[in-house]
């Protein structure tokens, strides 16, 4: 094969040599034109396969060349790439304009000017080898034809349309690889392509700066959910077309999959345009959208990255934007975030934890704490709450509140759940063996929503019975009341087939979630469990007393007891023994407490006055 030619034109002889020194490493055969004339009347004995073009010439600009050789149909093909100085937006949408392929700015950069040449010699293959495969399908066609003894004017308007089919699916082809389908936005492969493009002329350029907007749509799933993915479809198209409207020519609009976009905002003044953009975008999205006859208000959380010379990677540009983008989301949705590598810091060591937690439970680092709960009109030890406690092998303990939410995120909260179900049930019965004269006592346990979906929860809780020996009477199982009423019907079946068992049920957390009231007195619960938040902010009279007082009375009605939890000081003790509440638990008797320390501290203990505490 012939190697590449690449034709130089330009009025100044030392730019050729500073070109031809640049591309020294590559075998091309360069030509060179001194003026824009010759250029033209040579083109026949150089047979570019790319040109070079300065713009400042004496004779003939290179916006004027530029324009005629495009005119030439044998030449239009020829990928062209201005080399100039300017930078102002309006002489580069001349260049453009004037049938420019690329353009490079001087002065000319080894890396971008090989990178450039080498990504138009590849248009300029393809280009070839697409017009080599209709020329020969074209013979075929014909050939075809005249064998079935057409008449040559119907063979060459049929060779024609074939042509031109052939190109349209080519061109077709290769659109189809670069845009989403559902859309028409660009797809991730050439939102990279544009990316690195934009870090490229980031190092080249002191003035020039860019920015990344990772956007995904708040409650997407809801819509999804309730009106059926061709609703959800028909919203991300409108979307689509609302954002695509909206931005510059020069930005570019992204869909990755799903419901999220990536915007690149292209040679922005600042961080303050940027920011001035997405609040415009966000205000965009406050005017609703009609769909199937549906008026839908939809807001997007948006993670900001501004453009930096730190960044070599288009892979981090998305990263870093897809961070903040769930930092918005995080703190309300409807919001924007602006990056800062604390977040990737921070997303790194989530990532981390998440991968030791999956090997947490295989390695046995976790452990059970029991936290007392006590009959607070006797001052008598009733029975502990179960509390996973994670052990680090190099971190120590980590608290529940940044593990618990990880683990139900990824699912790994069931076979956790599991193990403390297990264990807890097999200490509760080798405490009930080591001191008889204690019991009864029981150990409440937490279950998480997932765990309620699981079809085999009363098998699993069957076998650890029988496994351990122990009465179900001891156990009770504490649910949250948001996780009850999800689905009230299969939720009642369940606590049944629980008290079938003599296993009580707590509901726990009352009064913070949704409101279960309508269903209460259908559910065959046990215990209500009052929230430490309202116990915590309790004072006489104000409002969290009276949810307290309310949830003691409305328990009483409906013949359920009461156990209030994160009790801390006396007088909240005395507040809720006059109100009548009659299980309680909180530092004001012990915080959590591993088994030893229970052992030690209440087993062994023959102190009668051990819990005495109220004023």
């Amino acid at each position: 094969m012939n190697q590449p030619s690449v034709l130089v034109v330009d009025d100044e002889p030392d730019n050729f040599d500073v070109i031809q020194a640049l591309l020294s490493d590559r075998e091309y055969d360069l030509y060179y034109a001194s003026s824009g004339q010759f250029a033209i009347d040579s083109l026949d004995v150089f047979r570019p396969d790319v040109i070079l073009m300065d713009v400042m010439m004496p004779d003939l600009d290179g916006i004027e060349v530029c324009q005629r050789i495009k005119a030439l149909p044998q030449w239009e093909s020829v990928p062209i790439i201005i080399v100039t100085a300017l930078s102002a937006k309006e002489d580069l949408a001349r260049c453009l304009k004037a049938g420019a392929d690329d353009f490079i700015s001087k002065p000319v950069s080894g890396l971008e000017l090989r990178a450039r040449v080498n990504s138009m010699l590849r248009i300029k293959q393809h280009y070839d080898d697409l017009q080599a495969s209709l020329r020969r399908q074209a013979i075929l066609e014909a050939e075809k034809l005249y064998f079935l003894k057409h008449r040559n004017t119907e063979l060459e308007q049929q060779v024609a349309e074939r042509t031109t089919e052939l190109k349209a699916k080519a061109e077709l082809i290769i659109h189809n690889a670069l845009h989403d389908p559902l859309t028409d936005l660009p797809n991730r492969t050439l939102l990279v392509e544009r990316l690195e493009l934009a870090i490229n002329r980031a190092m080249r350029l002191k003035d020039y700066f860019y920015a990344v907007l990772f956007l995904d749509l708040d409650r997407f799933k809801v819509i999804n959910d309730s009106l059926g993915h061709l609703a959800g479809d028909l919203l991300l198209t409108n979307i689509a077309q609302n954002l695509k409207n909206y931005l510059r020519e020069a930005d570019l609009i992204a869909r990755l999959g799903g419901d999220e976009f990536v915007i690149l905002l292209e040679d922005v003044a600042g961080i303050e345009e940027v920011i001035q953009i997405t609040e415009r975008i966000q205000k965009e999205f406050q005017n609703p959208l009609t769909i199937n006859g549906y008026e839908m208000f939809i807001s997007a959380s948006i993670g900001i990255v501004f453009g930096q010379k730190n960044y070599y990677q288009a892979s981090d540009l998305i990263r870093d934007a897809d961070i903040a983008m769930y930092r918005a989301k995080a703190q309300g949705r409807n919001s924007y975030k602006i990056f800062d590598t604390t977040m990737h810091t921070q997303a790194v060591n989530r990532l981390t934890l998440e991968n030791d937690l999956r090997r947490a439970i295989e390695r046995e680092e976790f452990v059970v704490y029991y936290q007392p709960i006590v009959d607070i009109r006797g001052d008598r030890l009733v029975g502990f709450e179960a509390l996973v406690r994670w052990q680090h092998p190099t971190r120590g303990f980590i608290s529940p509140l940044d593990f618990v939410p990880i683990a139900e995120e990824t699912g790994l909260i069931v076979p956790l759940d599991s193990w403390v179900l297990q264990t807890a049930c097999k200490q509760l019965a080798r405490w009930q063996n080591q001191f008889p004269s204690r019991f009864p006592l029981k150990v409440s346990i937490n279950l998480s929503a997932q765990d309620l979906r699981k079809p085999l929860l009363i098998q699993e809780i069957d076998r650890t019975i029988a496994a351990t020996g122990l009465d179900g009477s001891y156990i009770t199982l504490e649910i949250t009341e948001s996780m009850l009423i999800k689905n009230i019907t299969k939720t009642i079946d369940l606590l049944t087939q629980l008290k079938e068992r003599q296993i009580q049920v707590s509901i726990d957390d009352f009064g913070t979630g949704y409101s279960s009231l309508n269903y209460l007195h259908r559910l065959p619960a046990d215990n209500l469990k009052i929230d430490r938040s309202f116990v915590n902010q309790m004072q006489e009279g104000n409002r969290n007393y009276q949810v307290v007082s309310t949830i003691i009375a409305l328990s009483n009605q409906l013949g359920l007891a009461v156990v209030a939890e994160g009790i801390e000081t006396g007088q909240q003790l005395k507040w809720l023994q006059e109100l009548g509440c009659e299980l309680g638990q909180g530092y004001l008797f012990s915080k959590p407490l591993s088994a030893q320390e229970i052992e030690i501290k209440f087993l062994n203990n023959q102190d009668e006055n051990i819990f005495k505490l109220a004023g």
